[in-house]
């Protein structure tokens, strides 16, 4: 999906809370060594504690998303005793925490005196709740007035729940989602949105600009499905009593009706920021170590040739068709640079080589269009150093799918599902052989990527990159 701004609201959740665990433990520090009456046996520094309390904030981050305290669920749930519970319950925690490493540092103690903990502890829940309630506060006022703050709903069925969500969220302002269609019978359409009826989905689509579909029957589920995939939008339904009892999908709560959302790839929320994170430090270190041998590529290609610039760009595609300039050495004499392989091949005079390029898999053993500097850098993958700009930028990730061509996107049946997360500089495809293996399989291998993304199998193929290119595989 193009837009998350549940995410965007649970980042500055955590930031608040952040700030809320750091005023606590200093003011319950202050507040020892300036109201309590009790003597004390230490130098107050209030800097030099809260310095020290701070490499403990992320563990205590931790303990909070544990308890469940960053799930939707609890954001939008009217009944707020689950999550003052909760609460409580990480206050106390988190004490605790602090305490025993306290009790097993080694280094001064961190807590000189153990009235502070309770201090802290109390300090801690109250000042949660109130930067909370002061967080929900924006958002509603956000929500009510930013029509980029909520998420755009179309929903889909004939049935009382369809009836039920519909009137939830159209009765309920900060819910997070706005109805802009439904795909409904009249009778299931409650009083004052029938001038959102369409008859139906394929109407709503070219109307209306959604951000997620929301299905509560069973009719057509195929067809919906693919169309949320095709336009990269959520897809929502509402589970039956078997579907719940299982582990398919996510289950969400809106309002009181339960909803199962059915991710195309596992890489959103959460997961696209740790991916997002990592390629910005993977990248730094890429370009720091390969900074040297880019600048002795970059002055090769100059004396070769001093009238060309020694990188190029060429639009490629990315996540939700984003076109975007991907760089690399040039590797091409300069009269074919930019031109399709028929363009070229014809210009130089010799277009049997289109139909042999392309049944050998778009590669020629001695291609024509290649330099001498260009073979060699082709073969150990060099010409792809500056990519790493392209990481470091955000235009592509370090591990994904193949950046495509715009004009090749005729060739893929899956084109929209292979545009739902970024292109990458590496693929599964690359390191289980490029070349060497058929589209179809680079194809399949590109889908099963995006389907069962982790971090592991990231860092499994950043691995295998390595034995990939040291070892030439696949590379022509």
């Amino acid at each position: 999906m193009k837009k998350d701004p549940g995410l965007i609201f649970r980042l500055f959740l955590m930031f608040g809370d952040a700030l809320a665990i750091v005023f606590s433990l200093a003011f319950a520090y202050y507040f020892r060594t300036h109201f309590d009456p009790n003597p004390y046996f230490f130098n107050p520094n209030l800097f030099q504690f809260t310095e020290s309390i701070l490499i403990l904030i992320p563990f205590w981050l931790i303990i909070l998303a544990t308890l469940g305290l960053y799930q939707k669920n609890i954001f939008f749930s009217k009944n707020k005793l689950p999550e003052f519970g909760r609460l409580v319950l990480a206050s106390i925690i988190g004490t605790m925490m602090i305490i025993t490493i306290d009790f097993l540092s080694s280094t001064s103690s961190r807590l000189p005196t153990r009235s502070i903990a309770v201090y802290s502890m109390i300090f801690c829940f109250v000042t949660l709740i109130g930067i909370r309630s002061i967080i929900r506060l924006i958002r509603h006022i956000i929500v009510r007035n930013s029509p980029k703050s909520v998420i755009n709903i179309i929903i889909v069925g004939n049935n009382k729940s369809a009836e039920k969500l519909a009137d939830y969220i159209s009765s309920t302002p900060d819910s997070g989602y706005r109805i802009v269609g439904i795909v409904s019978n009249g009778k299931y359409i409650p009083r004052g949105l029938h001038k959102l009826q369409f008859s139906s989905l394929k109407e709503a689509l070219r109307k209306t600009v959604p951000d997620a579909i929301f299905q509560t029957d069973e009719r057509q589920k195929e067809y919906i499905y693919q169309q949320t995939i095709k336009k990269h939008l959520l897809y929502y339904y509402v589970p039956s009593s078997a579907a719940l009892s299982s582990n398919i999908g996510q289950l969400e709560l809106i309002g009181d009706t339960p909803t199962m959302l059915v991710k195309v790839t596992p890489l959103i929320g959460w997961a696209k920021i740790v991916k997002r994170c990592l390629d910005i430090i993977l990248s730094t270190v890429g370009i720091i170590v390969a900074i040297i041998p880019m600048l002795i590529i970059f002055i090769a290609i100059k004396i070769s040739d001093p009238k060309h610039s020694a990188v190029y760009s060429e639009n490629r595609l990315s996540r939700f068709n984003k076109i975007f300039k991907i760089y690399k050495f040039r590797s091409m004499r300069p009269e074919y640079s930019g031109l399709s392989p028929e363009e070229a091949f014809k210009k130089m005079g010799k277009p049997e080589l289109i139909k042999k390029y392309r049944k050998n898999g778009d590669y020629l053993k001695n291609d024509p269009r290649i330099t001498k500097i260009g073979v060699f850098i082709r073969k150990t993958s060099l010409d792809e150093l500056p990519q790493l700009f392209n990481v470091f930028k955000g235009d592509i990730s370090l591990v994904g799918p193949r950046a495509l061509v715009p004009g090749e996107l005729r060739n893929y049946g899956d084109r929209s599902l292979l545009l739902s997360v970024k292109s990458g500089l590496t693929g599964l495809a690359q390191v289980s052989g490029r070349r060497d293996i058929s589209f179809e399989e680079r194809r399949a291998l590109d889908i099963y990527y995006i389907q069962n993304w982790s971090l592991m199998l990231d860092f499994q193929i950043i691995l295998r990159t390595f034995g990939a290119v040291f070892k030439g595989k696949g590379a022509k």
